[in-house]
């Protein structure tokens, strides 16, 4: 206990340093040297091209407003391409990709493919995928790359000083638990204790990568699921699935309480990103951040346009810019950009228990 309230006010003294590096309430980002991404589709981008998964989209009309079709899940930029932007960090290269190698990987690698999970099964059917612990393990391989390209001591700050996100969760509900014909979990596990079991899996995965150096984490929470489209396209017109969202809860609130329990880690500066209010407010609120289109893809066939997501040169909705949803499951550009911004700079209710930003400020 004495130990756990050290580690506590060693956290404080922190944020108290940090705020006298706040001046006239304006808040500049300290240097970036790395930007390290762990994730499913909505931040993979390109990792599953390299991949035997039909869960791609190296086609058009992804990436037709940006980038063109590389990987990305999105008409254009995701989530970290725009933290990462904020950041003042290239966007991190693909782990597959054959060219992230050298010092091409010093800015960073992105290791997120399309169907992952925290659990290993979650997702098989679409095909090969890093799952979470197989993400770990490739930024194992990365960081003896990294090795032989700087010193022991260099190397610690460098780590120290680099970002983590972690965008876990999505595919465990909707490609695991909510597939009962084709997944078990359902039948053993009831809603809360299944939040608990993928709780204690990411936890473990957390510690390891703690262990091998990094501080400086972002745990993305899981968005409102019962509203995509995919999701939709079951339920009643006009109408998100309500169980789903639900079902949900457990697993965000013991998320962030276990950046609580993580922040008591020497050094260790865990943060909460609360997708699912964010994401709620803005399908809530669609007006006030310009939005018009919230029940269905822009992307997509069939009911909701969600209940096939986008196939090769289908031509998308020209209203992107006022859609929520690009596809089936995943959101817009327009979207990625406002969850982006409320992770780097918003309040504790938009990320917990400090911003991106002020994370940052934090040796």
């Amino acid at each position: 206990m004495m130990k756990a309230n050290a580690i506590k006010r060693s956290w404080f003294m922190k944020l108290f340093i940090f705020f006298l590096h706040c001046s006239n309430g304006i808040v500049e980002s300290a240097g970036v040297p790395a930007l390290f991404v762990f994730g499913d589709s909505l931040v993979d981008v390109g990792n599953n091209n390299y991949l035997s998964s039909i869960a791609k989209a190296n086609y058009f009309p992804y990436g037709v407003d940006n980038f063109g079709p590389t990987g990305r899940f999105s008409n254009g930029k995701t989530f970290v391409d725009i933290l990462g932007e904020n950041l003042g960090v290239p966007y991190p290269p693909a782990f597959a990709d054959p060219n992230t190698a050298g010092s091409r990987i010093l800015g960073g690698v992105n290791y997120a493919s399309a169907a992952a999970g925290i659990l290993d099964e979650s997702g098989q059917h679409y095909g090969q995928r890093y799952s979470l612990s197989q993400q770990v393990l490739n930024f194992e391989t990365t960081l003896n790359q990294i090795r032989t390209l700087m010193s022991g001591g260099n190397l610690t700050e460098y780590l120290g000083k680099s970002v983590a996100v972690l965008v876990f969760g999505s595919n465990d509900y909707i490609n695991n638990y909510l597939m009962p014909s084709i997944y078990s979990s359902s039948y053993y596990y009831n809603p809360p204790d299944f939040a608990n079991l993928l709780l204690n899996h990411y936890t473990r995965q957390l510690l390891a990568l703690y262990s091998l150096g990094l501080r400086k984490f972002l745990l993305a929470g899981i968005g409102p699921l019962g509203c995509i489209p995919n999701q939709r396209a079951s339920a009643p017109p006009d109408r998100c699935v309500d169980y789903v969202n639900q079902i949900l809860g457990t697993y965000n609130e013991g998320l962030k309480s276990l950046v609580d329990q993580l922040n008591t880690h020497p050094g260790a500066m865990f943060l909460y990103g609360n997708t699912y209010g964010a994401v709620g407010d803005i399908l809530n609120n669609p007006s006030t951040y310009g939005f018009s289109v919230v029940d269905k893809g822009c992307c997509g066939i069939g009911r909701n346009q969600g209940q096939i997501t986008c196939l090769p040169w289908v031509v998308p909705c020209s209203n992107r810019n006022t859609s929520v949803f690009w596809d089936a499951f995943h959101p817009t550009e327009g979207v990625n950009a406002i969850l982006a911004q409320r992770a780097f700079n918003g309040p504790p209710r938009d990320c917990y228990p400090i911003n991106v930003q002020q994370m940052t400020l934090i040796y």
